[in-house]
């Protein structure tokens, strides 16, 4: 019977130590979370003083100090693209600066003579929801497009012929594909409806690396011009992000717009990136200072921005809106200046637009089923 106490109370002593033991780490678990929290608190804190000492002004105030150079007035429209039988959706220049390709929900890819106007070629696609299209700069042999059907699907328009199949099919996005761009004749990236982004090897096929650091639908991608390593991203979730393939990490994430993001180009330096947004504001950011240096808005204009692009010399930033229009904005101007709305308005909602390389035209594309050439 004493050896049987004396097991049951070895026992029962045990069962406490392990219990205390527990609470012990417990505690010390919490402590350590508590502890993290608060130095994640610290380190946002000094983030955030460290970008409101390098926003100490706006493209705005700098330039009301000296005399600008006027801008030269009217642009004109030069040339009408038709052909598309259904809601033009998405086009992008070729590197050569006078082809280009437009996707319509016809289902077709047209690559177009923008100066003779002339279809060059017609690609039918497999899915017709095509939302998105992008020419390869260096050669101009490989297109890239992507939809409803969330692939992304490669053409080479030199293999072309009655064979309408796609030269690779890159599949892995389990939503939508949003936007397309060719980082080089070799490598693609993509953003989808499922909150990421995915940098591709068009060869192969392969997924190098995947972003997933937006919380909502990723609507537009650009690739830097200076610098092919760097790419940023604009989302539903109202934030533009900066992202290295190098080491496949979000670098910056700009705030400011209250509602999504559907368009992000690259400002010409490489330093600086545009958006356009459905709470109905452009927003010039720039990467040096961590944070927004000019916004274009107007009280007139209530609809949404679909897509935007610089001039060459970045010194105007075309926007296309909702409401039929292309406005350009002067990035140098304050917050008090009026859009230049261009003349001849498309009849429906300008989807898509795009300056080309030399920087002597401008594309845009509506859902009227039109293209048109501006310079």
């Amino acid at each position: 019977v004493s050896h049987s106490f004396s097991n049951t109370s070895e026992s029962r002593i045990e069962t406490a130590l392990r219990s205390n033991q527990h609470h012990d780490n417990k505690a010390t678990m919490e402590e350590r979370i508590a502890a993290a929290e608060a130095e994640v608190a610290s380190l946002k804190e000094q983030i955030e003083n460290v970008r409101k000492q390098k926003q100490n002004s706006s493209m705005g105030e700098v330039s009301s100090k000296g005399s600008l150079r006027e801008i030269r007035k009217p642009i004109k429209m030069r040339r009408t693209l038709k052909g598309h039988f259904g809601k033009v959706y998405a086009m992008h220049w070729a590197g050569d600066s006078q082809t280009l390709v437009s996707a319509s929900q016809d289902g077709k890819l047209i690559i177009w003579n923008a100066y003779t106007t002339n279809k060059v070629q017609a690609i039918p696609l497999r899915s017709s929801w095509v939302m998105t299209c992008a020419f390869e700069q260096s050669k101009g042999n490989l297109i890239a497009c992507g939809g409803l059907d969330n692939v992304c699907s490669i053409y080479n328009i030199q293999q072309q012929s009655s064979n309408s199949r796609a030269a690779k099919e890159l599949v892995a996005h389990d939503g939508y594909l949003s936007c397309c761009r060719f980082v080089d004749e070799g490598h693609v990236v993509t953003s989808s409806g499922d909150s990421s982004c995915i940098y591709w090897d068009v060869t192969s096929g392969d997924v190098l690396k995947t972003f997933t650091d937006h919380t909502g639908d990723v609507m537009s991608v650009a690739i830097s011009p200076e610098n092919s390593n760097i790419f940023v991203s604009g989302s539903v979730d109202t934030t533009a992000k900066i992202w290295d393939l190098r080491i496949g990490k979000c670098v910056q994430t700009h705030t400011g717009h209250e509602e999504d993001i559907n368009s992000v180009a690259f400002f010409p330096d490489g330093y600086a990136f545009g958006t356009g947004s459905d709470d109905s504001s452009c927003r010039l950011f720039d990467m040096r200072c961590y944070g927004e240096v000019n916004k274009f808005k107007s009280d007139r204009i209530t609809c949404g921005i679909t897509s935007v692009a610089f001039s060459k010399s970045g010194r105007l930033m075309f926007g296309g809106y909702d409401d039929f229009n292309t406005y350009a904005w002067d990035t140098l101007a304050g917050p008090s200046q009026s859009a230049y709305a261009l003349p001849a308005p498309h009849e429906n909602r300008v989807s898509c637009l795009g300056v080309n390389g030399k920087g002597d035209a401008l594309c845009t594309g509506s859902w009227d089923t039109n293209l048109k050439i501006w310079a």
